[in-house]
């Protein structure tokens, strides 16, 4: 991917974002990239995130 973190470029585009959980594991975020740091999700919220928590993210390619 080349990118450790989304940028503005992806704002806008769907994407997945696996995210270390400060109490071990991981979680993960899908959904639109709306801010720099925030993904609205299919229920409709917007969920922020704080980049230095990033393990992977990558673009959904819709098929």
């Amino acid at each position: 991917m080349g990118n450790p973190t989304p940028s503005i470029s992806e704002i806008g585009k769907r994407v997945s974002i696996r995210l270390h959980d400060p109490e071990g594991g991981f979680r993960d975020l899908l959904g639109v990239l709306e801010e720099i740091d925030a993904v609205r999700k299919k229920d409709g919220t917007l969920k922020k995130f704080d980049h230095s928590a990033i393990a992977l993210w990558k673009v959904v390619v819709e098929k």
